[in-house]
């Protein structure tokens, strides 16, 4: 991404290219292809890219068999009036797009699939089911009568679901953002996280900045963390101070979420926040500016 602001490319273009790198890298198997499968076994994909001097938006989420998804998102900004398209729908318009059509699944992607399965689907997202959904794959009904179950967090690694969240800004001061995942692993088929939703995943706004998250989105995207966090910057707030701020509002409904969150303004300040967890105590993110020499990693405890 950021070889492709130095040679003159634009934000979007920055944005694209690096979320794109990710994909094809399938990074920490949480992006791209040939990870996280669904209960069905299928990877599906989610991406989202906006452009903060127009307030536009491209997004895409369920992507089947189209492995460029931050790619088709930015087509659904170039080519369509809408914001976002999901399923088998969205994969069609792709292959309009000129995208190919391709398997996503891997030896690896099918081997989680196959212990997930064998070990009775655990862990899994269904709730208040028959049969016990924390010792059975189902077929999950709803029972005759409803009794909450509290659900424990423990089972769940910290792992099991991240996203590659990005925020560019140019020289001039134009503010891009994106996301790109397979979302969340055995989740139930045709689930959407925060990441494709704009202010949730990501939002960016070339008069204030840009702001990207992630972590448990089903939690996080009731709260629009990167759109909060950017309003925050509008004010005047340091973006270090902003994270902390969208962090401490989910803490008061979640304690125990897992989820993290990277602000920057539009002079090129930035910060990231996280929630502190069992297994999760520090944050890591990756900086590009023309103050470093190089990408340089970046650490923030959490609190």
């Amino acid at each position: 991404a950021w070889r492709v602001l130095q040679l003159g490319g634009s934000e979007l273009d920055a944005v694209e290219r690096g979320c794109g790198q990710c994909e094809i890298d399938q990074c920490d198997g949480s992006v791209g292809y040939g990870g996280s499968p669904d209960e069905s076994g299928e990877t599906t994909l989610d991406a989202m890219i906006m452009d903060g001097n127009t307030m536009e938006v491209g997004a895409v989420a369920d992507l089947r068999h189209i492995k460029n998804a931050i790619g088709v998102a930015r087509k659904v900004i170039e080519y369509t009036k809408h914001t976002l398209l999901v399923g088998e729908s969205a994969s069609l318009f792709a292959v309009r797009m000129g995208f190919p059509y391709e398997d996503l699944t891997t030896q690896k992607s099918l081997s989680m699939y196959s212990k997930w399965l064998n070990q009775s689907c655990q862990p899994n997202y269904w709730k208040n089911v028959v049969p016990d959904s924390s010792k059975s794959c189902g077929p999950y009904k709803r029972p005759v009568e409803v009794t909450c179950k509290e659900q424990t967090i423990l089972q769940r690694s910290i792992r099991n679901h991240d996203t590659i969240g990005m925020v560019v800004i140019g020289g001039s001061g134009t503010v891009a953002s994106g996301t790109s995942t397979n979302g969340a692993v055995h989740k139930i088929p045709g689930r959407v996280g925060d990441s494709p939703i704009a202010g949730a995943g990501s939002y960016a706004d070339s008069t204030a900045g840009g702001a990207a998250a992630t972590g448990d989105g089903d939690i996080m995207m009731r709260f629009l963390p990167s759109y909060q966090a950017v309003e925050y910057m509008r004010m005047g707030t340091d973006p270090v101070v902003a994270c902390q701020k969208v962090i401490s509002r989910i803490q008061k409904y979640a304690p125990k979420f897992f989820g993290a969150v990277i602000c920057a303004n539009t002079t090129g300040s930035y910060g990231a926040a996280c929630n502190k967890i069992p297994g999760f105590t520090q944050f890591h993110f990756m900086v590009s500016n023309p103050l470093l020499t190089q990408p340089t990693e970046q650490v923030v405890d959490c609190t």
